[in-house]
C-alpha cells in the first residue's frame, strides 16, 4: 500500500477528506464527494482518512474538526477548510487548480 506522501504526489489534484465514522456533516459530505469525483473524472483523487484510526496522521496535521478537507496540487497543499461545502464550490475550486 502507498504512503500517504506518495498518494499525494502525483500531478493529479488530491482532494484528502479527514472524517470520523460518528460525524453527521462528515456522512452528509461523502455523497457529494463522490459527486464532484464524478463530475471531475479522473484529474482528481479522493482520500479519505479516519481521524479515529489514524491518529498520528491527524495531528501531524493538525487536525482539530473533520470534516477537514485539504487540497494537494504535486505534493503541495493548496488550500484547507473545516467544515460542509457544496459540490459547486468544491468543483470550482478543483477546476480553478487544474
Amino acid at each position: 500500500m502507498a504512503s500517504f506522501n506518495e498518494l499525494i504526489q502525483g500531478n493529479k489534484v488530491v482532494l484528502v477528506d479527514f472524517s470520523a465514522a460518528w460525524c453527521g456533516p462528515c456522512q452528509t459530505l461523502a455523497p457529494i464527494l463522490k459527486e464532484v469525483k464524478e463530475e471531475i473524472g479522473d484529474s482528481l483523487s479522493i482520500i479519505k482518512i479516519d481521524v479515529d484510526r489514524n491518529q498520528a496522521l491527524a495531528a501531524k496535521f493538525q487536525i482539530q474538526g473533520v470534516p477537514t478537507l485539504i487540497l494537494y496540487k504535486n505534493g503541495e497543499q493548496v488550500w484547507r477548510q473545516s467544515g460542509l461545502l457544496q459540490r459547486s464550490e468544491l468543483v470550482k475550486l478543483i477546476r480553478n487548480l487544474g
